[in-house]
């Protein structure tokens, strides 16, 4: 049935033009597991990549994937001097398993001129032949007009020939491309509405970088201007600054009235809601922490502090939320700090399943303690796995799975059999479960190193339970500066279900400040899988 209202269409180019973000490089089965990822989420374009320049890219197009989405192909119009048949980077184009081809062809006259060194008339008939050879072979092509903004500014005659020339020869789409990242959303929409004035916009799209922090907001505008195709990628990566950020342009599409009232997105259906659980996943195969203010998905998008605000938060959710944070899978979160009340700490116990009565005489003695530990360096709000464990030993409800009664760290740096210096460190762990005894010996490549790997060597009855748990990333601190400087080690662990949370250790040894986040962890970790702890056994006679 229909709803009345225009079609928005996304299309992501992570794997193409995010893969170009530095320090990124996808695998072919990483390649793979995104795809699948974006066509879960409804995503209607998926541009995979760019066959014959590379291996990765090449095999990727070597297969069929059975997507749901549009899988386009991202290459060069044909070369000036050359003809369609005769043009190894097309053909290769024409080769592959997609069912459209996205062109890349110039729209600024001073790029033809300097980068393709061929006349402005060479430069439309290259864009012509690429869409005829694409639609004769059956796949739907389509046009990114690279720098049609600053082209527009320069000769907005020509930037607009090259969409007619696209639109004439059979593209489904042209796509105006803020290149450089340079427009400012006023510019944006000034341009896009005038060329939506001559073509259909039901046949143009936007594709924006986000060198002044603008290209959600110029997207947006875009669509403002009449263009109804959206090209962006996960969690906004690609060259330089990014490229537009889908993860928060299909929430505020789907989510606010000035865009939800008129457009409709093709998301299959509970993709909104799981939203948050593809971004992080995404970060998770680039090996990253998420980004913890990211809009909409971050872990602190609907996170406060303030003891007024998270009383306001409690009695009305909407003053400081501007969506439920239900809507795109994400959790609120009242923290617990310095600055807290009692009801950012009710809340907090509520989410940790602790029921406690606002009366509770034990709530004004956790509270003291919480502040009193922040003001020795601990911060909680960001280390809420340890804010449990501390808020269910002061309320009886934390199990005990083991006791630490010592460890030892020697780093020792020597030189080897080949005469190269070399630094080893060597830990031993002690630790009582259930009334008996285990020693840990491990080497690592540092102290903390060693000592994770001691820990976790033997945990008796809890060793596979552990199995999955692996330190994700490892910040260091200095609280105070001076000869007595205290240090505070954060450390966030993800679990084999990717689920991730953060310890915290102080110390004025940053050894030990590591420790007390490890065996946070691992007791934390315990308490999540529902262990029992280990019986006690009656000493030997």
């Amino acid at each position: 049935m229909s709803t009345g209202k225009e079609r928005l269409y996304l299309y992501d180019t992570t794997l193409r033009d995010g893969a170009q973000t530095p320090g990124i490089d996808f695998s072919l089965q990483e390649k793979k597991t995104i795809a699948r990822m974006l066509d879960e989420l409804g995503i209607d374009y998926i541009e995979g990549g760019y066959p014959g320049a590379n291996p990765t890219d090449t095999a990727f197009f070597s297969e069929q994937h059975g997507l749901d989405a549009t899988l386009a192909a991202f290459g060069m119009t044909r070369r000036p001097g050359r003809s369609a048949d005769n043009d190894s980077g097309l053909q290769a184009l024409l080769q592959a398993r997609a069912d459209a081809i996205c062109f890349v062809a110039k729209g600024w006259d001073y790029h033809v001129e300097l980068a393709l060194k061929c006349s402005l008339e060479e430069n439309l008939q290259c864009i012509r032949d690429s869409v005829e050879a694409a639609a004769e072979r059956g796949f739907q092509p389509m046009v990114d007009v690279e720098h049609f903004f600053d082209g527009y500014k320069a000769n907005p005659d020509y930037a607009l020939k090259c969409v007619e020339t696209a639109l004439e020869a059979g593209a489904r789409w042209a796509v105006l491309c803020d290149t450089n990242g340079g427009t400012l959303p006023e510019e944006i929409e000034e341009i896009v509405s005038a060329v939506a004035a001559r073509f259909p916009g039901a046949q143009l799209g936007i594709h924006c970088h986000d060198d002044t922090g603008m290209a959600v907001a110029n997207s947006l505008a875009a669509v403002r201007a009449g263009v109804r195709m959206i090209q962006g990628t996960l969690n906004g990566i690609g060259e330089r600054c990014g490229n537009a950020n889908l993860i928060t342009l299909i929430p505020t599409l789907a989510l606010k009235p000035a865009y939800a009232q008129r457009f409709e997105l093709g998301l299959k259906e509970g993709a909104l809601a799981r939203l948050t659980q593809a971004s992080r996943a995404f970060d998770e195969i680039l090996n990253r922490p998420p980004q913890e203010q990211a809009p909409y998905v971050g872990t602190s998008a609907f996170a406060t502090k303030a003891g007024i605000h998270a009383s306001a938060i409690l009695k009305s959710p909407d003053t400081y939320e501007h969506v439920p944070p239900e809507t795109v899978g994400n959790t609120r979160r009242v923290l617990v700090s310095d600055q807290a009340g009692r009801s950012n700490l009710l809340a907090q116990l509520e989410r940790f399943g602790l029921s406690v009565r606002k009366d509770d005489p034990r709530l004004p003695n956790l509270l003291a303690e919480i502040k009193e530990r922040e003001a020795q360096g601990f911060a909680y709000d960001t280390a809420e796995a340890s804010l449990e464990l501390l808020a269910r030993r002061a309320l009886g409800e934390m199990p005990h799975f083991f006791e630490v009664e010592s460890f030892k760290v020697i780093v020792e740096r020597r030189y080897n059999a080949r005469g190269e210096r070399v630094t080893q460190a060597e830990a031993i762990v002690k630790l009582l479960i259930g009334g008996e005894r285990y020693l840990s010996v491990a080497e690592g490549n540092g102290p903390v190193n060693a000592l994770d790997a001691a820990l976790r060597k033997d945990l008796g009855p809890y060793s596979e339970a552990i199995s999955d748990l692996e330190l994700a990333d490892f910040k260091v601190r200095i609280v105070n500066t001076g000869t007595d400087a205290t240090t505070r080690v954060l450390i966030e662990w993800v679990n084999g279900r990717g689920e991730r949370f953060a310890t915290v250790g102080v110390s004025p040894n940053i050894i030990d400040a590591s420790f007390q986040a490890m065996e946070d962890a691992l007791n934390h970790h315990l308490l999540k899988c529902d262990i029992r702890p280990a019986p006690a056994r009656k000493a030997a006679e």
